[in-house]
């Protein structure tokens, strides 16, 4: 897939997650969706401040709030991904896919690597079998060090 059909390809998943939501396409959604374009052809991680501040450089009006809601709003449609790190600190990706994947989180460099895996379903029904709990979703992030910091 050639890059400027990959960003189109993500453009329009981010487009269809507001429309989802019933949230009409304001301008400020059409430049959060075109910085998560910028980003997910990069595949950088970013914190909703940098991503506040990255767009604040051309678009210097653009709200706060909108941005932080915007982006949790796309976080549980799927479009992003949430990595939660020990020390309290999360950043953001975007989805490379929109099917159900899990992370490699480096804990140094902060590095996240999508991995195309999933327990199988059995599986995890016999874990909440055993422990006597209903599981209706789960996410497995694997924390370590990357190959460039464990050098």
């Amino acid at each position: 897939m050639s890059r400027q059909e990959r960003a189109t390809k993500i453009e329009r998943r981010i487009e269809e997650a507001f429309r989802d939501l019933g949230e009409r396409s304001t301008e400020p959604r059409r430049i959060i969706a075109r910085a998560l374009v910028q980003l997910g052809n990069s595949g950088h991680t970013f914190t909703t401040e940098n991503l506040l501040k990255r767009l604040r450089r051309t678009s210097p009006h653009i709200g706060r709030a909108t941005v932080y809601r915007s982006v949790e709003k796309l976080v549980r449609m799927r479009v992003l991904d949430r990595i939660e790190f020990a020390d309290g600190s999360h950043l953001f990706r975007l989805c490379e896919s929109a099917h159900h994947h899990h992370h490699l989180a480096c804990t140094n460099c902060h590095r996240v690597i999508e991995l195309d895996f999933c327990l199988e379903a059995d599986r995890i029904a016999a874990i909440g079998k055993q422990q006597r709990f209903e599981i209706d979703d789960h996410s497995i992030t694997f924390f370590g060090l990357c190959q460039d910091c464990k050098r």
